[in-house]
């Protein structure tokens, strides 16, 4: 069956001209990884609707599509999330909105320090939408030079000083090895790749404190200055 189905992997509680992102559509998924604002212990996720015929379908499709055992109505997969996922969620969903509002310090905090540093382009949160800050990803402005280059010379920096970094993500969609037989090439689509070669994360979670956003703000004035 076709569904208008956004996935909303990372988005928890996040707003879009005032509307929890996940209402927008007739159905949307969330992921649970235990990295994700809302993460649970292992591997685990959801589907929301409102739509009930849809949700019976989403039951039958993780349980091998079965509403009663034995019984399989439709193809499906073995998708059942375990007890302790769903208990650990559970208690963990209480403090969801205070670890996004700290999250977005971290984010706003980010962007007043190191907004001078002309080399880079911050993350902007447009005025109709929430953003709660998953990652926190600066670019290397796009220059003659090689992005890739001036973004691991960065990076690596900012090892040497304490600072771990992410790449979200290194390799575009259309140059995976499993999607060859789609036929793209390296410059298809190129705003794709220059995100790919000039995207840095950098660390954020409620916890990171004032001081080691500064120290981070210090770290990356330092190189920039070097460079």
């Amino acid at each position: 069956f076709a569904v208008t189905h956004p996935v909303a992997a990372q988005s928890h509680l996040a707003e879009y001209n005032g509307i929890k992102v996940g209402k927008h559509s007739v159905a949307a998924s969330f992921s649970f990884y235990p990295g994700k604002n809302l993460g649970a212990y292992g591997e685990a996720g959801a589907v929301v609707t409102d739509d009930d015929n849809l949700a019976r379908k989403f039951k039958m499709l993780r349980d091998h599509g079965s509403e009663d055992k034995y019984y399989h109505m439709m193809y499906g997969h073995n998708y059942r999330m375990e007890g302790i996922q769903g208990a650990v969620l559970n208690v963990k969903l209480k403090h969801l909105e205070k670890w996004n509002s700290e999250r977005r310090r971290v984010a706003d905090t980010y962007k007043r320090l190191l907004s001078d540093i002309e080399q880079i382009i911050l993350p902007v949160e447009m005025a109709y939408a929430k953003h709660v800050y998953h990652l926190f990803v600066v670019q290397i402005k796009n220059t003659n030079s090689n992005p890739v280059e001036k973004r691991d010379k960065l990076r690596n920096y900012l090892q040497e000083n304490g600072i771990a970094t992410g790449l979200h993500y290194p390799v575009p969609l259309h140059l995976q090895p499993c999607f060859r037989d789609l036929g793209y090439e390296k410059g298809n689509f190129p705003v794709a790749e220059q995100l790919a070669a000039s995207g840095l994360s950098l660390p954020i979670f409620p916890e990171l404190s004032d001081d080691s956003i500064n120290y981070i703000s210090d770290v990356f004035h330092t190189h920039f200055k070097k460079n």
